[in-house]
């Protein structure tokens, strides 16, 4: 396996900011806490592709609820690589987890963006059946993968990043 990509926490002021923007003025303290509680995302096995990304609060979603959440990461990303991010596969099976961009994908050039390249996952609970998601603090919800991509001999792109969230869109 080729070594490839670093996950880091954000700056503890890039998080507070982005817990509040996400779920309006909260405690200074409560949000440091929660801060101080993230993990960086592991693999479970040795053979897992996939890197899991932990909640750093509980989460309930009744089915067609999503929330949107700030997890605190970043990944730096050799170039020709890309990070894509899907719900864990027992969530999405049992609850029809969903993302509500159907994958996330985060490139190597996010990570020097002005927010620190800070990661967000938005879900929907999508069950048909009624089922309710109750997720305890620290337990896997997502699940990102590293895979290497190319680009066409004729690419002259030459454009910089600064944002996420569709910051790359020329309008075309």
């Amino acid at each position: 396996m080729e070594r490839i990509a670093r996950f880091y926490k954000v700056s503890r002021e890039q998080f507070e900011k982005d817990w509040e923007d996400t779920f309006g003025p909260r405690d200074k303290k409560e949000i440091e806490e929660i801060y101080e509680r993230i993990s960086l995302p592991r693999r479970a096995t040795a053979g897992s592709a996939g890197y899991d990304f932990c909640l750093p609060v509980p989460v309930f979603l009744k089915p067609g609820e999503e929330v949107k959440v700030p997890t605190g990461i970043r990944a730096e990303i050799r170039e020709g690589w890309v990070l894509q991010i899907y719900p864990r596969s027992g969530l999405g099976f049992k609850y029809r987890l969903q993302l509500n961009n159907t994958v996330g994908v985060i490139d190597s050039d996010y990570f020097h963006s002005d927010n620190e390249g800070h990661i967000f996952v938005k879900m929907t609970n999508d069950s048909r059946e009624g089922k309710e998601l109750d997720l305890k603090e620290g337990s896997g919800f997502a699940q990102g993968i590293f895979l290497q991509y190319g680009i066409t001999e004729d690419d002259d792109c030459r454009a910089a990043r600064n944002g996420g969230f569709g910051s790359t869109d020329s309008g075309r």
